[in-house]
């Protein structure tokens, strides 16, 4: 670990060392930690008693929250015909077929979410080696290969939010900006945990979710009570 600036060390020692806060008290603090230049995104990070070598106990999916995310998420599809047309009317940036995949062969990744029509994974699936890597593959499972384009790609616009757990159980995800009011951000992260909740795997023994912690871009932690 590095040596923490003056900023960053004056910041943890505001976070109290006994035990967690409130879900409200940790975003209060949170709060006071936005004296940067830029508007700092707030993430959340849960760590789970799931053994992610389980394959029965992968925990992934994807929720929208209530309030997005406060930046604007820009959208490609692949499709054609009429699933083109509800996809451009639902706000997509970009759609197309195999010219947009020669467009992504030759470099051009300005995007945060590939979404495809089933009938396009033909022209998808050869560039699974450049987008795989970087999270941005479309799949069934993510919901981001679907007949139902312009609903995907409204929900992804609305502020939807995909997850998965790492190789240590733990699950990290964007939950909204520094910039939010208290309430935005509390009703955000309350989502959030809630959707997790659900997805607790059937073959897990003892407890699902062990801590949950907030943190912004430049912030120290905050545990939260669950």
């Amino acid at each position: 670990m590095g040596k923490r600036s003056k900023r960053y060390r004056s910041l943890a020692s505001k976070v109290p060392s006994k035990g967690p806060l409130s879900l409200e008290e940790a975003v209060k603090l949170l709060k006071t930690f936005g004296n940067t230049k830029f508007d700092q995104t707030v993430e959340i990070a849960i760590r789970t008693g799931i053994d992610a070598r389980q394959a029965d106990q992968t925990i992934r999916g994807s929720v929208v929250l209530p309030h997005g995310l406060g930046k604007p998420v820009r959208v490609v599809v692949f499709a054609k015909g009429d699933r083109a047309d509800e996809a451009k009317a639902a706000g997509a940036d970009e759609v197309g077929g195999p010219e947009l995949a020669e467009r992504i062969k030759g470099g051009w990744l300005d995007f945060d979410v590939c979404i495809a029509a089933p009938d396009m994974m033909g022209v998808v699936g050869p560039l699974g080696k450049i987008l795989g890597p970087r999270g941005l593959m479309p799949s069934p499972r993510a919901g981001t290969v679907t007949p139902d384009v312009g609903k995907a790609v409204r929900e992804y616009k609305a502020g939807k939010v995909e997850f998965r757990n790492d190789s240590g159980g733990n699950i990290h995800a964007p939950v909204g900006k520094l910039s939010f009011d208290e309430q935005k951000l509390v009703e955000n992260i309350k989502a959030f945990i809630e959707h997790v909740q659900t997805l607790r795997p059937a073959s897990l023994k003892g407890q699902f979710i062990k801590n949950v912690s907030l943190s912004a871009t430049m912030s120290p932690g905050i545990r939260v009570a669950i």
